[in-house]
């Protein structure tokens, strides 16, 4: 039995993913399984670790967000097995995905990230995306890892303002 309930969690995680044209964070994927009470949030993980070492999802770790996307070989599982997801779990997926479409793409189109140079200082770089394409890019350089945390954070929050503020500076 609890093979099935995991086959059935694989496939709710890449339908999910098949059915956005972006990538999605664990943490998106969470709060619609969760939300729903499928599964626990333990279990969750190991199936997203089985779908990652199986090569059927992909995974990139930016901070403390990790993007996920639908591989080639999860896309040919999932056509395979779809059927075994009932009709109303598919159904409930593409309603959450339309009602929160504006929020997950607008999260993951903002990244931020650093890590040490060789010269010791710290190298941040902020980009903002919109439908595949760079809107903004900005690389910066600061003394300290606390000033690259911190500026990681503000252009979470800021990313439209500081955007913004740069084309009337520049235009």
């Amino acid at each position: 039995m609890q093979q099935d309930s995991f086959t059935l969690y694989k496939l709710i995680v890449l339908y999910m993913l098949d059915q956005v044209s972006f990538p999605i964070t664990t943490a998106q994927i969470s709060d619609f399984i969760l939300g729903k009470e499928y599964t626990t949030f333990l279990t969750l993980q190991q199936v997203i670790n089985q779908l990652t070492d199986a090569k059927m999802v992909s995974a990139r770790t930016v901070r403390n967000r990790t993007y996920l996307e639908i591989t080639d070989e999860g896309r040919e599982t999932l056509d395979y097995f779809q059927n075994r997801m009932h009709y109303g779990i598919r159904q409930d997926i593409k309603a959450y995905l339309r009602e929160n479409e504006y929020t997950l793409r607008y999260e993951v189109s903002v990244e931020g990230d650093y890590s040490l140079t060789p010269s010791g200082e710290y190298e941040v770089r902020l980009s903002a995306t919109e439908k595949g394409a760079l809107l903004a890019g900005i690389t910066l350089s600061v003394p300290t890892e606390e000033m690259a945390s911190s500026i990681c954070e503000s252009w979470q929050k800021k990313n439209e303002d500081i955007y913004q503020y740069l084309m009337q500076q520049l235009l």
